[in-house]
């Protein structure tokens, strides 16, 4: 499982990405993001899915990067070098794998801004080389292990919220798919983009970085839930005192 976290706000990026591989009994860590600074901009890839489709479609799309004399100059023409790659891996390696028993499995989550670009953006690529842009209602996708991160983000997140706001709901998503999901974990890595730099910031976060944070966390949410409002509670209650009584 994999837990990588885009959110694109009015002031630019957050890109959150655990580090944890799962394979069979075997965990390992290894990078699920990969950033890129050329000429024209930056930008990053998240992915997630089967290891061996992931590194086989980053090395090709590093290859087409190193040979090629015309960069990209907008961020979709990046994308879509990214999913003819995807095409190609999956034209050699989609038969084998389902001979196997395996499907052809990768997500990518692709966020920068090239020199073409009047703003910065994120997309999703899907296996079929298909893509999508997010967009500012929902200004967010998660790919690996949507469900333990989402709600928090729907609650809180907008895209006009200060990248520094995204980045620690960010964090309570992967803290909530951490402790819900057993094959999320530390390291992770933060990926950040302000707007009209063209240059990206990277940090990864070891767990204790974040263990006062999340221990914090953990004793708020105790404290907010015994602080809710209990009269819709005694009306139910009432009802089973009186069946003791």
């Amino acid at each position: 499982m994999t837990f990588c976290l885009g959110m694109t706000m009015s002031d630019g990026l957050v890109g959150i990405a655990d580090n944890r591989i799962t394979s069979g009994k075997e965990v390992i860590q290894a990078r699920k993001v990969s950033s890129f600074q050329t000429d024209q901009g930056c930008f990053f890839i998240m992915t997630s899915g089967l290891r061996s489709v992931r590194d086989k479609t980053m090395t090709y799309f590093r290859e087409h990067l190193n040979g090629s004399d015309h960069e990209a100059e907008r961020l979709f023409k990046a994308v879509n070098i990214l999913t003819t790659q995807i095409r190609r891996v999956s034209e050699e390696d989609k038969p084998s794998l389902e001979a196997s028993g395996l499907s052809f499995d990768i997500h990518c989550l692709v966020g920068g801004q090239l020199k073409g670009d009047k703003e910065h953006g994120l997309y999703l690529v899907y296996p079929e080389g298909n893509w999508v842009e997010v967009g500012k209602g929902t200004p967010y996708q998660i790919i690996g292990a949507p469900g333990y991160g989402k709600p928090i983000l729907d609650r809180t997140l907008n895209y006009e919220d200060s990248l520094s706001f995204a980045l620690k709901v960010g964090f309570l998503a992967f803290d909530s798919s951490r402790i819900s999901a057993a094959d999320v974990d530390f390291p992770v890595d933060v990926v950040l983009y302000k707007k009209g730099t063209y240059k990206l910031v990277e940090h990864l976060y070891q767990r204790d970085d974040f263990w006062e944070i999340s221990e914090w966390w953990d004793d708020r949410l105790k404290a907010l839930i015994q602080e809710l409002p209990s009269e819709w509670i005694d009306r139910v209650w009432s009802k089973l005192w009186h069946l003791e009584t």
